[in-house]
C-alpha cells in the first residue's frame, strides 16, 4: 500500500539566490539535524556556463527507520529553481520511501521564494511491523517539514548576522561586466566565502559572488562593553564562541528591560538558549512561559515551603547519591522496585508532579554547590535509574499518561539538565515502555540516554566509565551504602477516592479517567461500548473499594435502552458514592436478546483488576459489575458463621468500584506483542499472588493494549530483546 503525503506551500520573503546560500550551508553536515551523521557527494555535473548544477549524495541518517538515504540536488539558475529528490537505500526491499522538494520563484513577487514538498511510501513487507513504520515515517515526515523551514530560517539570520542579505542573480557568461561592476565584484567575493565556506558549494549557486551592499558586515558581539569577563565565562558558564556569548547578552537583556519579576541567573538562561541552538526568538518565548509558569505555580519557594507526604517519603524509590566523574550530581531511582499505581491513587498526579519539581530545583541547587566545590561549571546532573523488576504493572496506562505529563513539564522548564541517564538492568518488558514515552522526549535529551540489559553495566564501558567505584550504590553490587528507599507496595488502606482528593484541590488524572459506581444488591452497574470493527481490543482496569462484585462481559446486536435521569428505581441510582445504571432490560432473555462472551469473574473487596478483550463481532458490548451474594451451606438452609460476618461488612448490601475502559482499534496492534490477560495484579517480586481467569477468552488470546516498538540503539547499546 502506498501512502502519499503533500505538504502545503511555504513562502519565504527572501530572493531565490539568497535562499540558496542558506540552503548550501546545511553540507556536509547540519548540527541543527543531529540525525543526519554524515553525506559523501556521488556524481557530480556542471554545465559550461554555470547555469546548472547537479549533485548526488548519499546521506547517513541515525534514526529508526531506513538510515541511508541518498539525494538528488538539481540546481537551475537561469530558471532559479532547485528540485531535490531523495530516497532510501536502507531497506529498500521492503520500504520505498521517495521524497521531492522544490523551491521556486513566487509567481507574483519575483523577490520570493516558495517551497514546495511531496513523499510516498510504499510498505513491502517489514517483519510485521508494518503500521508502526508507517507511524514513523509520517511522524518524521511531520518533523521534517517543520525542521526544514527552522533550518532555513537559522541560516538566513546566520547570513545577516554576518552582513549578507544580498546575493546577486546569475547572469551568462558571454555578458562582460563594466569597469564599476569589476571593481565591485571583488568586495562581493569576500561575502561569499563567508555565505558558503566550502569551496566546492560555492560552485554551486552559479558564477557570481555574494554581495553586502550594506557595507561591511556588523560584529557579532558588539561593542567591547558588551562583552561578558573571561574568568566569569569560564568560572561559571563554559566555554562560549562569541556568537553564542552575544545571544546570552541579549537575551539577558531584554529580560532586564521587559521582565518585571525576578531575573534568572545567566547559567539558567543559558539552558534555554542551548535548548533552542541559541536561537534567540525561541529561547526567549519558551523562557517567557517557564517563568510564568514558576510564578503560577511558586516554584521558586518549593523547597521551602512545601513538605512531601510521607507516602513519598516511604514509597518513592529515588534519591541523591553523590556526584559522578564529571562532578555533576547524581540521582539514582529504582523505578522497578517503585508501585506507581499505588502512588498515583495514594497520592493523585498533581501531588507527584510537585515532587519531581522539587527534585529538579534541588538539582539546580546542587549543580550551583558543586560549580563552587570543583572550580568549573557544573550545570547538569546524572541519572541512574535501576529497572530490576520492572513488569507490565509499571505500564499501567493511566500511570504512564501521569508519566507523559511529567515528561512534558520537566522538558519544558528545566531543559539542558539532564547531563546523562543510565539505565540499568533493563528487561524485556523496557521496549514495551520506552515506545510509549520516547516520542514525548527531546531528541537531544534522548542521545544522552544509555541503556545496559542484564549484568552488561559491570563490564568494559559500563558504569566505572561514569561513577566511581567507591559510591557505586550496594544494591548494583557496590561498596556504598545508599539511602534511597527500597519502595514496595503502597498499602490499599492508602488508596483515596476522586472525592477525597477534590476536596483538597488536587487535580486528579482519576477525575477524568476513572469513573466511580455503586453496585447494590439486584441493581448491578452496567456500562455500554459500542463496537464497529471487530477484533478491536476492550480493556478494563478496575478496583473493588468495598464488598464483593462479578464482574461479567455480554454482547448483543442490538442496543440497549439508555436509563431515564429521572428515574431512582431500576434504571438508575444516583449516590453520594456514585453512580448506578442499568441497561440490561428486566424483559431481555440471556440467549436470545444478549450472549455472554466471558466467563463470570469473581473479585473479592480490596482487589484490582486489568484484563482485556479481543472482540468477535460488532456490536454492543455491556460491562458488568455485580452484586457477589454468599453462597448459603449445602447441607442447611443455615447461613455460615463467615457469611453473617461477610454481610455485616457490606452496609445495605452496597458494593463501590472505580473503573476505567478503553476501546484499542485491531489495526494498532501490528507486530510483536506482549500478553497482558485478565489477572489480578501483582509486582514483580514484591508480590507473589498473580491469578489469571483461564476461562476468559482474553487470557487465551494475545492481548492487544501494548504496542512493542521498534529496536533503538544509543551510543552502541541495544535494548534487551523482546
Amino acid at each position: 500500500m502506498v501512502q502519499k503525503y503533500q505538504s502545503p506551500v511555504r513562502v519565504y520573503k527572501h530572493p531565490f539566490e539568497l535562499i540558496m546560500a542558506a540552503y548550501e550551508r546545511r553540507f556536509p553536515t547540519c548540527p541543527l539535524i543531529p540525525m543526519f551523521v554524515d553525506s559523501d557527494t556521488v556524481n557530480e555535473f556542471r554545465s559550461e556556463d554555470g547555469a546548472i548544477h547537479v549533485i548526488e549524495r548519499r546521506c547517513k541518517l541515525d534514526i529508526d527507520a531506513p538510515r541511508l538515504l541518498k539525494k538528488k540536488n538539481s540546481l537551475n539558475s537561469r530558471e532559479r529553481t532547485l528540485h531535490i529528490e531523495a530516497h532510501n537505500e536502507t531497506f529498500s526491499s521492503r520500504v520505498v520511501i521517495r521524497e521531492h522538494c522544490c523551491y521556486s520563484v513566487h509567481p507574483e513577487n519575483e523577490d520570493w521564494t516558495c517551497f514546495e514538498q511531496s513523499a510516498s511510501l510504499d510498505i513491502k513487507s517489514f517483519f510485521g511491523f508494518e503500521s508502526t513504520v508507517e507511524k514513523i515515517a509520517m511522524k518524521q515526515y511531520t518533523s521534517n517539514i517543520k525542521k526544514g523551514k527552522e533550518i532555513i530560517e537559522y541560516y538566513l539570520r546566520q547570513l545577516e548576522e554576518e552582513g549578507i542579505t544580498f546575493v546577486p542573480r546569475w547572469t551568462p557568461p558571454a555578458m562582460a561586466p563594466s569597469s564599476e561592476t569589476s571593481s565591485s565584484c571583488k568586495k562581493q567575493a569576500a561575502a561569499l566565502a563567508l555565505a558558503v565556506p566550502d569551496p566546492a558549494l560555492r560552485e554551486g549557486l552559479g558564477s557570481e559572488p555574494l554581495s553586502n551592499p550594506g557595507g561591511a558586515p556588523e560584529p557579532a558581539v558588539g561593542t567591547p562593553d558588551d562583552k561578558l569577563d573571561a574568568d566569569y565565562i569560564k568560572r561559571y558558564l563554559g566555554d562560549l564562541t562569541p556568537l553564542q556569548e552575544s545571544c546570552l547578552i541579549r537575551l539577558r537583556q531584554w529580560l532586564q528591560e521587559t521582565h518585571k519579576g525576578k531575573i534568572p541567573k545567566d547559567e539558567h538562561i543559558l539552558r534555554f538558549l542551548r535548548a533552542r541552538d541559541f536561537n534567540i526568538d525561541k529561547a526567549r518565548e519558551t523562557m517567557c512561559q517557564s517563568l510564568t509558569w514558576r510564578k503560577q505555580h511558586q516554584v521558586d519557594y518549593i523547597l521551602d515551603t512545601w513538605n512531601p507526604p510521607q507516602v513519598l517519603q516511604d514509597y518513592y524509590a529515588g534519591g541523591w547519591h553523590h556526584h559522578d566523574k564529571d562532578g555533576r550530581p547524581l540521582y539514582v531511582l529504582r523505578l522497578g522496585q517503585m508501585d506507581t499505581k499505588g502512588l498515583v491513587r495514594a497520592l493523585g498526579e498533581e501531588a507527584l508532579l510537585r515532587y519531581v519539581l522539587s527534585i529538579n530545583e534541588e538539582g539546580l541547587r546542587r549543580c550551583e554547590e558543586n560549580t563552587k566545590v570543583f572550580g568549573r561549571p557544573i550545570s547538569s546532573w546524572t541519572c541512574l535509574v535501576d529497572l530490576e523488576g520492572l513488569n507490565m504493572r509499571h505500564l499501567w496506562r493511566p500511570g504512564v499518561k501521569a508519566l507523559l505529563r511529567i515528561i512534558e513539564v520537566v522538558e519544558a522548564n528545566y531543559p539542558e539538565t539532564l547531563g546523562r541517564l543510565l539505565i540499568l538492568r533493563a528487561p524485556r518488558v523496557f521496549p514495551v515502555l520506552w515506545t510509549l514515552v520516547s516520542p514525548f522526549i527531546d531528541d537531544n535529551t534522548r542521545r544522552k540516554f544509555l541503556i545496559y540489559a542484564g549484568n552488561d553495566y559491570q563490564g568494559p564501558g559500563g558504569l566505572l566509565d561514569y561513577i566511581d567505584r567507591e559510591i557505586i550504590p550496594d544494591f548494583l553490587s557496590g561498596e556504598c551504602m545508599c539511602e534511597v528507599p527500597e519502595g514496595g507496595l503502597v498499602p490499599k488502606s492508602l488508596y483515596r477516592t476522586a472525592e477525597e482528593l477534590e476536596n483538597e484541590d488536587l487535580k486528579l488524572w482519576t477525575e477524568t479517567i476513572y469513573q466511580s459506581a455503586s453496585v447494590f444488591k439486584g441493581a448491578p452497574h452496567e456500562i455500554l461500548i459500542q463496537i464497529v470493527d471487530a477484533s478491536s481490543v476492550i480493556t478494563w482496569d478496575f478496583d473493588v473499594c468495598k464488598g464483593d462484585i462479578v464482574f461479567n462481559i455480554y454482547h448483543s446486536k442490538r442496543s440497549p435502552q439508555p436509563p431515564k435521569k429521572d428515574s431512582l428505581g431500576a434504571h438508575s441510582i444516583t449516590s453520594p458514592g456514585g453512580n448506578n445504571v442499568q441497561l440490561i432490560d428486566r424483559v431481555w432473555q440471556l440467549g436470545r436478546d444478549y450472549s455472554m462472551v466471558e466467563s463470570p469473574l469473581i473479585c473479592k473487596e480490596g482487589e484490582s483488576v486489568q484484563g482485556s478483550h479481543v472482540t468477535r463481532w460488532p456490536g454492543f458490548y455491556i460491562l458488568q459489575w455485580k452484586f457477589h451474594s454468599m453462597p448459603a451451606c449445602a447441607a442447611t438452609n443455615l447461613p455460615r458463621v463467615d457469611d453473617v460476618l461477610a454481610s455485616l461488612q457490606v452496609s445495605s448490601h452496597k458494593c463501590k468500584v472505580m473503573y476505567y475502559t478503553e476501546v484499542i482499534g485491531s489495526e494498532d496492534f501490528r507486530g510483536s506483542m506482549t500478553s497482558l490477560e485478565s489477572s489480578h495484579s501483582g509486582f514483580s517480586q514484591l508480590s507473589a499472588a498473580t491469578t489469571s481467569s483461564s476461562q476468559s477468552h482474553s487470557s487465551s488470546m494475545i492481548s492487544r493494549t501494548w504496542l512493542l516498538g521498534t529496536r533503538t540503539r544509543y551510543q552502541g547499546d541495544e535494548l534487551p530483546d523482546e
